[in-house]
């Protein structure tokens, strides 16, 4: 695996790439780069028509299109821990080993409005 750090628009890599973004389970997409996804994707509608009975358990991933949406906290106003974001990024990394996926891109996950320490989690996206 490669790791490569770009400051670049998220929404101008390559085709081919997936993306990938932390949300709440409760699909509020009201703040940060989850608002450009729900923008550019209509990410919201789309994941109550796919997801409309979801019930939060823990960090997961759900995928529409090509994007992964990294479910981190029940609500939007909730914070992330290190625990759930390590088990959204497992679940993530499962569903792209079944689909043979080798590119993604993300922004600096968990970091700005859920305010973990990036640092942290990089080295969390490292291990997994």
């Amino acid at each position: 695996m490669t790791i490569t750090i770009e400051k670049r628009d998220l929404f101008t890599v390559p085709q081919g790439y997936y993306l990938a973004h932390c949300v709440s389970a409760d699909f509020a997409l009201g703040a940060g780069i989850a608002k450009k996804f729900d923008e550019v994707y209509n990410m919201r509608f789309k994941l109550f028509r796919e997801y409309d009975n979801y019930e939060y358990d823990g960090g997961d991933s759900l995928p529409i299109d090509n994007v992964f949406n990294l479910v981190t906290k029940n609500r939007c106003f909730q914070k992330p821990t290190y625990d759930s974001l390590r088990e959204a990024l497992e679940c993530m990394r499962g569903e792209m080993e079944i689909l043979s996926i080798t590119k993604l891109a993300m922004p600096r996950i968990a970091s700005g409005l859920d305010r973990l320490e990036w640092t942290k989690v990089y080295d969390i996206i490292c291990e997994v």
